[in-house]
């Protein structure tokens, strides 16, 4: 398929695209560093660099923060490094002014902070700071803190529970990932079978883990999956992907029956159609949907992989991996297509022998219609390591 053009995005802006004004943070001592993101072309206009002190630790920084990598409505994401040793980090800056970006920034630290563990492949949240003008708190999950609280009302009732005259912010501290998002780096590079392999294990196996721990995503595509090189140390090992951007995501609560039984979210049906359009699932358009959705948006991510099958963004003029259907000149979300037309076939695969026959009915069965035709997360892994490891090839 060639490179068609689409306005691909359903959902509150958590990219990092626009121009938000600066200001000064009593945090942040402001000094002469600037770079863009890599994939950024536009040119490097001024440096910055920035020092993070959390005051009611110590009256020391704690962070440097070296340069700016991702700007937005949603805010600023900063490559920082921790001074005692030297680790890199990134520091993402969210501005409280607005109930969405309240809401995003809290979805994503009540579902990062929910993991008791760790995942090599799921962003880790190393800490979150929360500033009112010159104060600052280290943020915890169910604190009685006021400044806290004023923020779950203002999610809750959908205006600022606080003083607008007050400047909010969060800071969330977490992995930095060097080596872009997994359009930048697929699309960049020509296909190869066994960065395909490690990719599909390692974004089915951060899947499960998440379903696991009781949360869907809701918003997963390949922008919003990172890439590690930094750990590389011969040509031969793949990098390492980080699924990141939990602002749509959902935690599942325990049920009511039993507190203690955590629910399944392939049982936890949520109503609010939120997400990328060319990854959302038919019943999500729907608004009736479980972590199914999550499933559907992987088998779209992991076709267009292994075929190559992009698309044109109108907005952002940005080139994007995603599979869909051909309707005329138009093309449309495969989530879309399916929920006009449950019996379409879907032509998988485009190419010939771009996947053999048990990756063309996973795929397929992970785009199935009827959600409950998919495999959960779990039976999804399991079918991926099989796959990779039963199979020399991919072209047989």
């Amino acid at each position: 398929m060639g490179q068609l053009q689409r306005h691909g995005h359903f959902e509150m802006d958590n990219n990092w695209r626009s121009t938000e004004s600066r200001k000064e943070s009593p945090l942040c001592n402001r000094d002469t560093r600037f770079w863009a993101r890599k994939s950024d072309t536009r040119k490097c206009t001024r440096n910055v660099q920035e020092t993070l002190t959390l005051k009611m630790v110590s009256s020391q920084p704690k962070y440097d923060l070296i340069r700016e990598v991702g700007r937005g409505s949603y805010g600023v994401v900063y490559e920082a490094v921790i001074r005692k040793t030297s680790a890199r980090v990134a520091v993402k800056k969210i501005r409280c002014h607005a109930p969405e970006n309240v809401e995003l920034a809290l979805r994503e630290f009540w579902a990062l902070s929910s993991i008791k563990s760790q995942h090599p492949n799921v962003i880790h949240l190393e800490e979150c700071i929360l500033q009112k003008d010159g104060m600052v708190q280290k943020m915890s999950h169910g604190s009685n803190s006021s400044l806290y609280l004023q923020l779950v009302e203002t999610s809750l009732k959908g205006e600022i529970a606080f003083d607008p005259r007050s400047a909010y912010y969060l800071w969330f501290v977490m992995d930095f990932c060097d080596g872009g998002d997994m359009n930048e780096y697929l699309l960049s590079r020509k296909p190869n079978r066994k960065t395909n392999t490690s990719f599909m294990l390692q974004l089915s196996s951060a899947l499960a883990f998440l379903h696991k721990n009781q949360i869907i995503h809701r918003d997963l595509k390949p922008d919003n999956i990172l890439i590690s090189q930094s750990r590389l140390d011969t040509n031969d090992l793949e990098p390492t992907l980080k699924v990141a951007d939990f602002g749509l995501s959902k935690v599942c609560s325990a049920s009511g029956q039993n507190p203690e039984e955590p629910v399944s979210v392939n049982k936890c049906f949520l109503s609010t159609a939120c997400g990328t359009d060319f990854y959302m699932a038919p019943e999500v358009w729907e608004g009736h949907y479980t972590a199914k959705a999550d499933i559907f948006a992987l088998g779209i991510i992991i076709w267009a992989m292994l075929e190559r099958i992009t698309f044109i963004d109108t907005e952002t003029k940005k080139e994007l991996l995603g599979s869909y259907v051909k309707q005329g000149t138009e093309i449309v979300p495969v989530g879309e297509a399916l929920l006009e037309n449950p019996k379409m076939e879907l032509l998988i695969p485009v190419k010939k022998k771009s996947m053999n026959g048990r990756m063309k009915q996973l795929i397929k069965e992970m785009l199935a219609a009827n959600p409950q035709d998919r495999p959960d997360a779990f039976e999804l892994e399991l079918r991926l390591v099989q796959i990779a490891f039963k199979d020399s090839s991919w072209e047989t």
